[in-house]
């Protein structure tokens, strides 16, 4: 019988210490007024020192496993969406795997920046639905304090670290296409958008991890027009309409763009998952993380229809749609 994959539990974690707006005003030339306003968020988390993106990946996993009732033991794939890895290789989701005791298996990394969990999860979805893993760790996961140029107000004021998982599980399917899990993605990129949004370092090119750059007008303008046509593209895959969505999850960089993009779409800012007040732009891991907080608190009801996108460097973009 065909398989699809279900989403049976949500995991996070953001390091214990938090940098307010307050705080930044002390480093850099900038106000608590003027980064709420622009950007919605008034703190982010930064990792201790010594504290890698394994070992928050690792904890929002074990946040998702203790949810699920579930041992490491369980899972037999995992895949890191990262921008931030601990080294150049293995992956961090090796290191992950050893750091979990988690058994032989799958695992390896996804890198698409703010769009990266979306294309895991996709990736994700593929395994399972040709039979390759069973029960499959999806996390997201940076520590963007370490490629922040700390004297740049543009950017230092956006980013933070954290940590978000979903352990997707393979059930049987009745049908040619699912009607719960992950019912579809839909993934994108542009290259020619290179240079709106990258690091000025690499391994190949100077052997340093570089600092986020950004044009942060075309970024904007890109990500209001590239999600909402992620998300038309998904509810016209599913022959559905916006009002037949309970809620859209979009990642968590900005205020502004998750009001405009909301506006395009016609979903009202109630149906509308927005965390980013609390950890700032954490790439990869914030749509997991904005997934977790209404799925603990019972926001999000089980059956719901929920339709995640992101946009990020590359230009890379994209959408899923999962009933939970």
């Amino acid at each position: 019988m065909p398989k699809y994959a279900h989403v049976i539990s949500t995991g996070s974690y953001l390091p214990e210490k938090a940098l307010t707006n307050k705080d930044l005003e002390k480093t850099v030339d900038t106000s608590d007024e003027w980064i709420f306003q622009r950007s919605g968020i008034r703190q982010r988390h930064i990792a201790a020192e010594g504290e890698l993106t394994s070992d928050m990946a690792i904890k929002a996993a074990k946040s998702a496993l203790d949810k699920a009732g579930l041992n490491p033991s369980d899972i037999d794939g995992i895949i890191v969406a990262t921008t931030t890895p601990d080294l150049t290789f293995p992956s961090t989701a090796v290191i992950v795997q050893a750091g979990l005791k988690a058994p032989v298996g799958l695992a390896f990394d996804v890198q698409a920046v703010c769009a990266g969990f979306i294309y895991a999860l996709s990736t994700a979805n593929g395994l399972i639905r040709t039979g390759q893993a069973k029960r499959i760790l999806v996390i997201g996961a940076e520590k963007l304090s370490s490629i922040i140029n700390w004297e740049d107000r543009t950017t230092c004021v956006l980013f933070g670290d954290g940590a978000g998982a979903v352990i997707l599980e393979a059930r049987d399917m009745e049908g040619e296409k699912p009607s719960e899990g992950i019912i579809s993605t839909h993934l994108y990129a542009d290259g020619s958008f290179k240079n709106a949004l990258y690091t000025n370092g690499g391994v190949g090119l100077n052997g340093l991890s570089g600092h986020i750059v950004m044009n942060g007008h075309e970024v904007f303008k890109q990500a209001v027009n590239l999600m909402s046509e992620a998300v038309n593209k998904a509810l016209e895959y599913n022959n559905l309409k916006a009002s037949d969505v309970d809620w859209l999850v979009p990642h968590q960089a900005n205020i502004r763009i998750i009001e405009s993009t909301a506006k395009k779409l016609k979903v009202p800012m109630e149906r509308v998952v927005v965390t980013l007040q609390n950890h700032g732009n954490t790439s990869a891991a914030s749509i997991p993380l904005a997934l977790d907080v209404p799925m603990r608190s019972g926001m999000i009801k089980p059956g719901q229809l929920a339709l995640l996108e992101a946009l990020g460097g590359g230009l890379t973009w994209g959408s899923a749609l999962i009933r939970l």
